[in-house]
């Protein structure tokens, strides 16, 4: 078939992660992919309609291995054509843009050797390639630092240098590969779900992680485990508000670098800690980003009505990603371009969509036969939602 004699897709970690515990890997420009959770692929499957526009566009399912080399480096390989359309997964339809194979040759590896399995970037190789391969061309992602403030501290509170990139999803990378390394089998295949990259279009996404609903545990929850969420929920915004932060990066257009926080410093906010947060997240550095709350507020408004309407859904444990562009283009404000580049009606291209699925249950699940059915809609995450908006709004108002 099509999908035959296709070359293995070497996957890379997905530098725009900022929360969850799930590694995400690169698969091509618009495509990520994640390790395949039975329950999240039933969601995906039977998705309702009217959550198409809030959630990732589900791709198809691919074939993981781990590859090792001679030093003893550790890649996770992909295997294209199962399980997926065979138009997908052609990594040679983004027409050779430089930076695009540039991106794909970044070397992530992790070495077994070494005793936590760290992982390493070429990064001022990945720059300086680049560099000289396009000319003039724009800024790729790979030149873009991020860096972390004090969540990273040493033992001594010192500041850790500048990392190239947001540190969370390589954390999660490095878990990965570990788990996957200390059971090791290089013929052993995993499944990994294939998902739309839904930041894929923005030069310098903006991204805050929002944890939704009251309660974080899933049906099937041990003991222990369902005890360990409700402190989390009981002790953070989760509670009060029904939503807690759980990640976050913001470009800041002044000093051309992302502030990033993680989920240690959303669980510690008060009420008030998570309106500065959001405030924050809005921040480029130079002004507030006034012109992206109505947007912002129009979209969760209408996924407050999609969620209303969901009978039987319970969303435990998702997480709500609103994205915006840390600098917009030059381009779309010049007037002898015919089209300015907006997404439809919406200028400032935001985007709200809902992700992390592996506890949703729902009346009709196929990989849930027995669900605890629930009734009526998920009132945790409509509270979550609506306190969310009023924040805003008042953001908005000025206060």
């Amino acid at each position: 078939g099509p999908g035959e004699g296709r070359a293995a897709v070497l996957l890379q970690p997905f530098v725009h992660q900022v929360g969850g515990h799930m590694s995400m890997l690169t698969y091509d420009e618009h495509t990520i992919c994640k390790p395949l959770v039975s329950q999240e692929l039933s969601f995906y499957e039977s998705l309702p309609l009217a959550m198409r526009q809030f959630t990732p566009q589900y791709k198809g399912i691919v074939s993981v291995h781990l590859k090792k080399d001679s030093l003893g480096n550790l890649t996770l390989m992909a295997s294209p054509g199962l399980g997926q359309p065979d138009s997908f997964g052609r990594l040679d339809s983004a027409g050779g843009d430089p930076a695009v194979t540039l991106w794909h040759k970044c070397k992530w590896t992790a070495s077994a050797s070494s005793e936590h399995g760290l992982v390493k970037w070429s990064h001022t190789q990945v720059t300086k390639t680049f560099k000289d391969s396009c000319p003039g061309k724009k800024l790729l992602r790979t030149d873009l630092q991020y860096h972390t403030d004090s969540l990273l501290e040493d033992a001594n509170g010192k500041q850790p240098e500048r990392k190239s990139y947001n540190p969370w999803g390589l954390h999660c990378h490095r878990q990965h590969l570990n788990r996957m390394s200390s059971k090791h089998n290089e013929n052993k295949l995993q499944q990994f779900l294939l998902l739309e990259n839904v930041v894929s279009k923005y030069s310098y996404p903006c991204i805050l992680d929002l944890k939704m609903g009251t309660r974080q545990h899933g049906d099937d929850a041990s003991e222990e485990k369902k005890a360990r969420h409700i402190k989390k929920c009981e002790q953070s915004t989760s509670a009060s508000l029904g939503v807690r932060v759980c990640g976050m990066q913001v470009y800041q257009a002044d000093s051309g670098h992302f502030l990033c926080k993680d989920k240690y410093y959303g669980r510690k906010l008060s009420p008030e800690g998570f309106r500065q947060t959001l405030r924050q997240f809005l921040c480029n550095g130079n002004q507030l980003r006034t012109d992206l709350l109505e947007p912002i507020i129009l979209r969760l408004k209408a996924l407050l009505s999609v969620i209303r309407k969901q009978s039987s859904y319970r969303f435990y444990s998702s997480s709500l990603l609103i994205i915006y562009d840390g600098q917009e283009h030059k381009e779309s404000a010049d007037h002898h371009l015919p089209f300015p580049k907006t997404h439809g009606t919406n200028p400032s291209r935001v985007d709200v969509r809902m992700i992390d699925f592996a506890h949703t249950t729902f009346k009709g699940s196929k990989s849930n036969p027995n669900p605890t059915l629930h009734d009526g809609p998920d009132q945790g995450y409509i509270f979550g939602l609506e306190n969310l908006i009023k924040i805003l709004q008042n953001l908005s108002e000025g206060k």
